[in-house]
């Protein structure tokens, strides 16, 4: 019995540790019901949600519109965000950053830094001189690094997400161009660190379109590979991806639709915001002209000009895609002067050219990549606003030889639904049909490491050597393990991108360092000296390429192996107590228990004896020791990296930008905080001033009154204007509930006479109603009576008492002035009601469960019924009294009614009984002390 207690135990804790961890994911669940996606294109992003009841919606900012401009506005004392900021533009174009992602993971020298200044002249960047990184200097005290001004924009989607959703989130996946190196990717995880965001993943914007394709056509996916050209070109990049979808076997379930990277073709400056900018300088040049001999300043010195100029170009290049021609007009430019000249569409293909000759290219390095051919491609389809441009789809459809381009998918939320599809399968809350996706790698990574080799005897020399990790359009994630053989000592290697001859001497500029990292190890000839004997199976670097395509070294572990001879094992107490029980029973030597297979098989000792003392011996065979087996000893490396495209952001000011910008939201909140209060204050003056002349307001209160009430609010009104811009958010509260307690009264007056009406109207006809309900109940023959005398004549109380409550109350009320506190209150109206309704309800719950009773049979022993022809008046003439009350007896008259012209116009019966007696009793039917709690449904 004691072993099987042993056995069980286990079992126990095991159910106990697995229900604790299933408890525990429950608990981790609840906080993630909802998920969410950031398209961060580099002029709007489009935020997406997934929640229960509420699949894949694209979120709606707070000015109701699907997609929000990539803007942020930093003042000294406020922030603005999305359109808001984007209308700052003019007002402050200094301190209304867009298109910053332009500059993440990139240093200085990085030929896109040089691009930016030159795109937009009024921002000032600071130098980081640790990072060899850029920052805005918006003032001598406001300056933020392009991670940080990022971080404040995911915060803000997700503040958008989280209002629309109704519920915290903190899941995202965020998108990123298809060309982000790894410092770039390494950027953006840093700033949604900051804004305290978990990446389940950073998704590439071209994957995600190719997953939002392939999900709503499932079922046109099968094992025939098909192969989709998606063209993307946004407003600062344009991207070509060839993808393959077809079905495959999946190891967990089953048949699957599959997505596989094939090609990428890239233009790293090709799209809209180029044409736009083509644009604003051929209307700035236009302009001053107009001016020409004015001795006018140049327009391009202005900023708020140059701004208003690009919006008006933003405007335009729309416009000029479906019209030939167009205005451009802008009141009061610079100096208050008008501008206004006409453009055309012919006009605007000149000046962009150059930019039109560039659409075939991201086509040619995406079938270079997929080694591919046109006519394998099946359909080309466009993504992105800048393809809606004429131009644009012409010579593409030209280079690419199709009849027709592909207009099948939603261009603008395309990729933030294929992301939030793709967070929805990555989250534990959720459950999705799979759909593998199979990324590609772009840029190849690869090991480069030198070590000495003896050529000939004697002379030694050190080879170079590289090997691929991650090899261009391999997929990924991926893991990879690489062993450096011949070491035995400390050494170092290095973490490069392999072969970029795909990339042209400017896009290699743009590009970067194209050293990753230097790898030091440290304790590698240490693990050889504790392990003398052992025979080393090299350096074993282990990598991995996670779903983001960042690229991270797990561990560097030293190995070995040995041959070991198995020792012979230790018999165990529960072994030799069976054995010495078989042996007292002489189960160990007897011929038929060995026939029945329940010999008990001896594992010799150590010293190699019997493990009891009279089993069998055992064969020759089973005393040989077994065969030797290898032993392997891991032995962990320390590892330093030295980063040598970009450093990331030391831990501590990480830790202070999270905290700055944390401030910064809560200061935000704070600000909105005091709007809200100052604007209710305000509100409430102007619509209590007008209140008081509407004759409702007027008829409920005296002169007085209202002059007392229009003098405080006017004094409020004057302290709003003249000291309310330094109030704080508690002193505009307090003055709100100040005039909100003077003006109850006459608030409460005028919202009790709304009500009267129909309260009292639903008063009289529940009143009328139970007085028709008893009256039948009152009629029932005694042998089918089922409510006990009690319980009517306690009805019969409630209908007489609620009757003289309502005319006693509204009679009172019709004396009093209608400037004092009414004494005919809606409330009380409905706890007369609420009582009346549960005395009624409880009969009515009664009756609908009873069963009726069982009629008495006559000496023939048939049951004895009233005549068929028998009249209402026979039957009634049988009905037995109440106690007390006579057959003769007539219905109670009403009570006297109240005169006026609030009395009811109903009349109901007044009816009499025994109301002292049944306060005291319980309903027959009813335990005592139980509450009569009756629902709506039983009526």
């Amino acid at each position: 019995m004691a072993a099987t207690v042993r056995r069980q135990k286990p079992r126990r804790l095991a159910c106990w540790a697995l229900m604790t961890v299933l408890l525990a994911d429950l608990l981790a669940l609840s906080d993630t019901l909802a998920v969410m996606s950031v398209d961060l294109g580099s002029e709007s992003m489009k935020v997406a949600i997934v929640k229960p009841g509420v699949p894949m919606e694209i979120v709606l900012n707070k000015e109701s519109r699907r997609k929000t401009p990539v803007t942020v506005t930093l003042k000294e004392n406020e922030r603005f965000f999305g359109d808001s900021a984007a209308s700052m533009a003019i007002k402050n174009p200094k301190a209304t950053l867009r298109y910053f992602q332009h500059l993440l993971g990139k240093q200085e020298n990085n030929p896109h830094v040089a691009l930016y200044k030159a795109r937009f002249p009024e921002h000032e960047l600071g130098f980081d001189p640790q990072r060899q990184t850029v920052y805005f200097q918006i003032s001598p005290q406001l300056q933020f690094s392009p991670e940080e001004v990022l971080s404040m924009l995911l915060n803000y989607s997700r503040s958008l997400a989280e209002d629309f959703a109704e519920q915290p989130i903190k899941d995202a996946v965020i998108t990123v161009p298809a060309f982000f190196n790894q410092a770039e990717r390494r950027a953006v995880l840093q700033a949604a660190r900051m804004a305290g965001l978990k990446v389940l993943q950073l998704i590439n914007d071209n994957t995600a379109t190719a997953l939002s394709y392939g999900v709503f056509r499932r079922k046109d996916i099968n094992s025939t590979a098909q192969n989709i050209m998606f063209y993307d070109m946004g407003s600062g990049s344009t991207v070509c991806t060839i993808v393959t979808y077809q079905t495959v076997k999946t190891k967990d379930a089953g048949i699957q639709p599959q997505l596989q990277i094939r090609g990428v073709g890239f233009d790293r400056t090709l799209g809209g915001l180029e044409m736009e900018l083509r644009l604003r300088e051929h209307l700035a040049r236009l302009f001053n002209e107009q001016r020409k001999g004015q001795r006018a300043k140049d327009v391009r010195e202005n900023p708020r000009a140059m701004a208003k100029l690009l919006r008006e170009a933003n405007r335009l290049k729309t416009v000029l895609s479906a019209n030939a021609d167009h205005m451009a007009q802008i009141e009061g430019l610079m100096d208050d002067v008008d501008f206004k000249a006409k453009v055309t569409r012919a006009e605007f293909e000149e000046l962009c050219a150059d930019l039109f000759e560039r659409v075939p290219g991201p086509v040619q390095q995406a079938l270079q990549s997929a080694e591919m051919k046109l006519d394998e491609i099946e359909q080309v389809i466009l993504v992105g606003g800048a393809t809606r441009v004429p131009k644009v789809q012409e010579v593409l459809l030209k280079a690419v030889g199709k009849e027709e381009l592909g207009k099948n998918i939603n261009a603008d939320e395309a990729a933030a639904m294929g992301a939030v599809y793709q967070a929805a399968a990555l989250s534990k809350a959720f459950k999705v049909k799979p759909f593998v996706v199979r990324d590609a790698v772009i840029y190849p990574i690869l090991v480069e490491f030198t070590r000495e080799v003896e050529e000939e005897t004697g002379v030694r020399s050190l080879k170079h050597n590289k090997r691929v990790l991650f090899s261009r359009m391999g997929p990924y994630p991926q893991r990879k393990v690489i062993t450096f053989n011949r070491y035995s000592h400390d050494f170092n290697f290095h973490i490069n991108y392999g072969d970029l001859g795909f990339l042209g001497p400017e896009d290699l500029r743009v590009f970067g360092s194209q050293n990753l990292t230097t790898v030091k190890l440290k304790g590698v000839g240490e693990s050889f000296k504790k392990y003398p004997d052992y025979e080393s199976k090299g350096i074993k670097a282990h990598f991995n390429l996670d779903e983001s395509g960042v690229l991270s070294l797990d561990r560097v572990e030293s190995v070995f192996e040995t041959l070991v001879e198995d020792s012979p094992e230790e018999e165990s107490t529960l072994t030799k107590l069976g054995n010495t029980i078989s042996s007292l029973f002489g189960g160990g030597s007897t011929p038929d228990t060995k026939e029945n297979g329940t010999d008990t098989v001896q594992k010799p000792s150590e010293k190699g004896e019997a493990g009891s003392e009279g089993a069998p011996p055992a064969p020759e065979e089973e005393k040989k020791q077994k065969p030797a087996r290898k032993q392997r000893m891991v032995e962990e490396i320390g590892v330093e990296l030295v980063v040598l495209d970009l450093p990331d952001l030391p831990e501590d000011q990480l830790a202070r930008s999270a905290q700055k910008l944390q401030d910064l939201t809560l200061r935000d909140l704070q600000k909105q905080e005091r709007e809200k209060a100052a604007n209710s204050l305000e509100a409430f003056i102007f619509e209590t001033q007008d209140k008081l002349y509407q004759p409702e307001y007027q008829e409920v209160s005296t002169e007085e009154q209202r002059e007392d009430i229009s003098g405080k609010l006017s004094a409020t009104s004057t302290w709003l204007e003249d000291e309310g811009f330094g109030a704080t958010t508690a002193m505009l509260k307090e003055k709100l509930a100040e005039l909100r307690k003077l003006c109850h009264g006459l608030f409460f007056r005028v919202e009790e006479r709304k009500k009267w009406p129909e309260r009292l109207s639903a008063l009289d006809n529940l009143l009328n109603h139970s007085s028709m309900f008893l009256k039948g109940a009152r009629l029932i023959p005694e042998m089918d009576q089922i409510f006990t005398e009690v319980e009517m004549t306690t009805l019969e109380k409630i209908i007489n008492e609620t009757w003289a409550w309502k005319n006693t109350t509204v009679a009172e009320q019709a004396k009093l002035p209608t400037t004092e506190k009414p004494v005919l209150l809606s409330k009380d109206i409905e706890a007369k009601m609420a009582a009346l309704d549960r005395e009624v309800q409880y009969l009515l719950n009664k009756a609908k469960f009873a069963k009726p009773r069982p009629r008495p049979r006559d000496k023939n022993g048939t049951r004895a019924e009233a005549p068929l022809n028998a009249s209402t008046s026979d039957q009634s003439e049988k009905v037995i009294p109440p106690p007390g009350q006579t057959e003769d007896t007539k219905p109670i008259p009403e009570p006297e009614k109240e005169t006026g012209p609030e009395a009811a116009d109903s009349e109901p019966l007044e009816l009499g009984g025994p109301a002292a007696e049944s306060e005291q009793k319980e309903h027959p039917e009813q335990p005592t002390g139980q509450k009569r709690t009756l629902k709506n449904d039983e009526l």
